[in-house]
Formats: structure tokens, C-alpha cells, sequence
């Protein structure tokens, strides 16, 4: 059984914890706030530039002239996938949920016979996917959630080290693995193809486009003539849409982080409180148990003379 000295030695180390994940947890609130408002305002700019692309990209008929991030290499053997996730833990689920999404797409494409390399983008995917898929990695980018805010150069660099290797020939496909950013409670697991660029199956809205369908297929025209032609638009533009996607996962992990940081943190002290009352009703306890046998020990020894 415990001694006084332990149940107060105790009570002592989880009060400290206690504090420690208080802090962390105020830490991470506040640079919730920050890290959201940026996440909500790169949203539109994200989607709003695939939706324009997408109805760009419907007037164009692939040819040799047609930009090779829209196209694709003509194959689908190699993939490359980009993981990113946090530098830092204690965040609950957030880190290990993205990794454990991109091991089953691994195992996935690897079942298809499909060739797959990474990615990674934050020093906790490279540390947990490099034990068993160490040989895959072609890059990590460690410290990118290392400063305050994230800056649109960091994505720069991803991108264009994603597009050497395309150009190059090192994969054929490239999917993007991040945590969306729902709300502070919520962020889920997605997977996006960047490389070659998917043109969506948008809905006719205000008039902006028209959607041609049959029985196989459904097309998007855009009513609109574009001056210089398409592909050479779509030359100028793909690239920095490859940016611009990565630029917006980096700011959802990034709030998503925060927000997880947050939740674990509190429950953290919720729990370390609890244990805090556990251990001083066990040390009440054994107190009063130990009062009790120092006087019957008193009585018995009054009485024996």
C-alpha cells in the first residue's frame, strides 16, 4: 500500500501536469483564432480557382499541345502522395489519423501493383511513416508549421519540387493527404488529386455554364472565348493551382492542428482534475487509516500497563 509521502508526491507531479496542459491549451486557443482566420479566407480563393480551371479546362481537347499537368503522363503506374501533418504531437488523433489513411491508400495502390512514393510535409508524418515506408520517401519538409503563420512560400517550395519531379517523370499521379478543417471540434481526413488535374462535374449556376449530357457522359462548356488560347492559359495557371491547393491544406492543418491541440489539452485537464480528486480521497483515506492505528496502537499500550 502507498505511503502518505507517495499519495502527496503524486497529487504533487499531476497538479503540475495539470498546469502544463491548462497552458497548452490556452496556448493553442489562441493561435486557434489566427490559424482559422486564415484557413476560412484561402477557402474561397482555393475553390474558386479549380471551379474557374475546371470550366477552362472543358473547352480544351487533349492533343500533344495540351499542358502535361492537365493531360498526365499518359500512364498510371507510379504515384506519389503527399502527407501532410503537424511538427508537433499532443494534439489527440490528428497526426496519427492522416497517417493511418495514407498506409491503407498505400497498401492500396501497392495491391493494384501500382509504384508509390512520398511526400512528407511536417515532421511527424516523416517520423511516423519512415519506420516502415522509409525507402518511399522522396523529400520531407519538416519544419513547416515552424513559424506563427503560414506563408504561401513554403507551399511555393512544395509545389515546385512536386512539379520537378513530374516533369522529370518520377510518378505519373499526385494526391494530396491533409486534414480538412471543418470546424474547431472537427477535422477530417481527405484525399485530392493535384497532378493530372481533374476537371469537376460542376452544376449549372446563374447561367455560368452548361451542362451537355447523355446517356454515357456529362460535359462543361464555358460560354466564354478565351484570349491566348486555352492551353497556354492553362500553361500559366496549373502550376500555381498545384500551389494553391497545397497552400490551403497547409493552413487547414494548420487550424486543424491548433483545434486539436486544444480539445486534447482540455480533456487532458479534465482528467488530470479527476485524478487529482481520486488520489486526495485515497490519501484522506489512508491518512485517517493511519491516525486510527496510531491511537488504537496508544490505547492498547495504556491499557497493557
Amino acid at each position: 500500500m502507498p505511503s502518505l509521502r507517495d499519495y502527496r508526491d503524486r497529487i504533487k507531479s499531476v497538479k503540475s501536469t495539470r498546469k502544463i496542459t491548462s497552458a497548452m491549451k490556452m496556448v493553442a486557443a489562441s493561435k486557434l483564432r489566427r490559424a482559422q482566420e486564415q484557413a476560412e479566407k484561402s477557402q474561397p480563393y482555393a475553390l474558386a480557382m479549380g471551379a474557374m480551371l475546371s470550366r477552362l479546362a472543358s473547352n480544351v481537347t487533349v492533343s500533344s499541345t495540351t499542358p502535361k499537368l492537365l493531360s498526365g503522363s499518359g500512364e498510371d503506374c507510379k504515384y506519389l502522395l503527399i502527407v501532410v501533418t503537424a511538427d508537433r504531437g499532443l494534439c489527440g488523433g490528428f497526426n496519427s489519423n492522416i497517417v493511418r489513411d495514407s498506409r491503407i491508400k498505400i497498401k492500396e495502390l501497392e495491391a493494384q501493383g501500382k509504384e508509390v512514393s512520398l511526400i512528407c510535409a511536417g515532421r511527424k508524418g516523416y517520423d511516423l511513416l519512415q519506420r516502415e515506408h522509409g525507402d518511399k520517401i522522396l523529400h520531407a519538409f519538416r519544419e513547416v508549421f515552424g513559424k506563427n503563420h503560414i506563408e504561401y512560400s513554403q507551399a511555393h517550395e512544395i509545389s515546385s519540387f512536386v512539379i520537378d519531379k513530374f516533369d522529370a517523370g518520377a510518378f505519373d499521379k499526385c494526391i494530396l493527404m491533409y486534414n480538412s478543417f471543418k470546424s474547431v471540434l472537427v477535422q477530417t481526413p481527405e484525399a485530392q488529386q493535384l497532378i493530372p488535374f481533374e476537371v469537376d462535374k460542376l452544376e449549372d449556376q446563374a447561367g455560368d455554364v452548361e451542362l451537355e449530357s447523355n446517356s454515357d457522359s456529362v460535359s462543361i462548356k464555358s460560354p466564354y472565348d478565351f484570349e491566348p488560347t486555352e492551353e497556354e492559359i492553362l500553361g500559366k495557371l496549373l502550376p500555381r493551382n498545384v500551389g494553391v491547393q497545397i497552400y490551403r491544406a497547409l493552413l487547414d492543418s494548420a487550424a486543424g492542428e491548433q483545434a486539436a491541440r486544444m480539445t486534447a489539452m482540455d480533456n487532458a485537464t479534465r482528467n488530470a482534475g479527476e485524478m487529482i480528486d481520486d488520489l486526495t480521497l485515497q490519501y484522506n483515506r489512508a491518512r485517517q487509516a493511519y491516525i486510527t492505528k496510531e491511537l488504537i496502537e496508544i490505547i492498547s499500550g495504556a491499557e497493557a500497563i
